[in-house]
């Protein structure tokens, strides 16, 4: 399927001096303006910046089981204010909390400059919240950010919804697995996620890639941190197992969370016992490598340049090189503060909600220099296609001396895997 490139950044410039990669040239008019007109463009831009009195809500997990959606929010109510962004902390076991998790998000409504509430990640409980704010609110833009909720269900009542492209990704992440050398790709999941229809398509799509590619396939369960085991006994589940998985399927075998708490022990065991981690369920240089590499990134917050080359460097230093991926720019991190960014740019009347290129263009506020893929949800029974549902997807990026990126976003993904479930 010919999917709608979202955006590709030329400027050699703008090149990531962190990484290994080519910088590619492009050709800039120069246009020399008046002084009327020069003053025009700096009162447009103030103007665009932020206009209007309406308040913007986002809503993510905790620290512990959502880091990088929590930072992102943080970073957009830092650039605007507390003023006009209100955040708010879902319940870190909200499968039992699920009316906690409901007025959570449906008590930002009560301000009446709210005007856009944002979700992110969109767990169980979101699709009811957004039913009753707009019962009470019609005015308020309500956007989902990786739901856990079926996207067809979820799509009926937010206005917007963004999740990562778990179709070609199932297959990029099976293909680049078998660019690296791998022979085995090992799935580490629990019941609750498999429930998902994202996830179990997804898983359906990998376990087809790999018999494409001549990969053998494997499954293994381990805790949700949502139960009464929690995040530390999930953790060390996976830190127990893992060296017996990697005896079991070989140093060239794969391996893929679909937990953000599992990700974390994972990497360091990986690092220990041998093993490739081509990205994370949803990727970044924060999900999960600083605690398993023990790294100090206080002095690079925000700066995802220098937080990837910090990473990367300790990872080559471990012996990892060529074995760990990630994407260049956090998704959970870009999501949170894109979309409310895009939030934004509709309420000040520059970007329509539905228009990808606008979502694309809200999401490069705070990954500049990202190379970006997607399309829109197409449900798998009935083959529509919906409107108000994106996946959107970024370059996988191979840690080494030097790194390099993969060239995910311009692989053309076959047909067949859209429809795969």
């Amino acid at each position: 399927m010919k999917k709608k490139l979202l955006s590709l950044f030329l400027a050699s410039a703008m090149a990531l001096t962190a990484f290994a990669v080519p910088a590619l040239a492009a050709e800039v008019e120069t246009i020399e303006l008046d002084e009327d007109e020069d003053e025009e463009d700096d009162a447009a831009e103030e103007t665009t910046e932020a206009s209007g009195d309406y308040h913007i809500g986002i809503v993510t997990g905790s620290v512990s089981q959502s880091e990088d959606d929590r930072r992102g929010a943080e970073a957009f109510q830092e650039k605007y204010g507390e003023d006009r962004v209100t955040l708010a902390i879902y319940p870190d076991n909200f499968t039992e909390e699920l009316e906690t998790t409901i007025q959570t998000i449906v008590n930002l409504s009560d301000d009446p400059e709210m005007k856009a509430i944002i979700v992110n990640q969109a767990i169980p409980g979101t699709t009811e919240a957004f039913r009753q704010i707009k019962e009470r609110r019609p005015d308020i833009i309500c956007i989902a950010g990786e739901s856990h909720e079926d996207l067809p269900e979820i799509g009926s009542a937010a206005d917007l919804v963004c999740n990562n492209d778990f179709v070609a990704r199932g297959y990029l992440i099976i293909r680049t697995a078998h660019e690296l050398g791998c022979d085995t790709f090992v799935h580490i999941s629990f019941p609750r996620h498999m429930s998902y229809e994202t996830m179990s398509r997804r898983v359906a799509i990998m376990q087809a890639a790999c018999e494409e590619f001549g990969m053998k396939f494997e499954m293994e369960t381990a805790p949700d941190p949502t139960t009464d085991v929690g995040v530390p006994g999930a953790q060390a589940y996976i830190l127990e197992h893992v060296p017996e998985w990697v005896e079991k399927y070989g140093e060239n075998s794969a391996y893929f969370c679909t937990n953000d708490a599992h990700t974390e022990p994972l990497l360091k065991q990986l690092l220990e016992y041998g093993g490739y981690f081509i990205e994370a369920d949803l990727p970044s240089p924060l999900m999960g490598y600083p605690g398993a590499l023990g790294l100090d990134l206080t002095e690079e917050a925000g700066d995802f340049e220098k937080i990837l080359a910090k990473v990367e460097s300790a990872i080559v230093e471990k012996g990892g090189a060529g074995r760990f991926g990630t994407w260049a720019y956090s998704y959970g991190y870009t999501v949170s503060a894109g979309l409310a960014q895009h939030a934004m740019n509709v309420l000040d009347g520059v970007s329509e909600l539905d228009n990808i290129d606008d979502i694309a263009k809200a999401y490069q506020e705070f990954s500049p220099k990202a190379e970006w893929n997607g399309s829109n949800y197409t449900n798998a029974d009935t083959g529509v296609k919906l409107d108000n549902v994106f996946l959107v997807y970024q370059d996988t990026y191979i840690m080494g001396d030097p790194g390099y990126y993969m060239g995910s976003t311009s692989v053309e993904v076959p047909e067949k895997y859209f429809t795969t479930k």
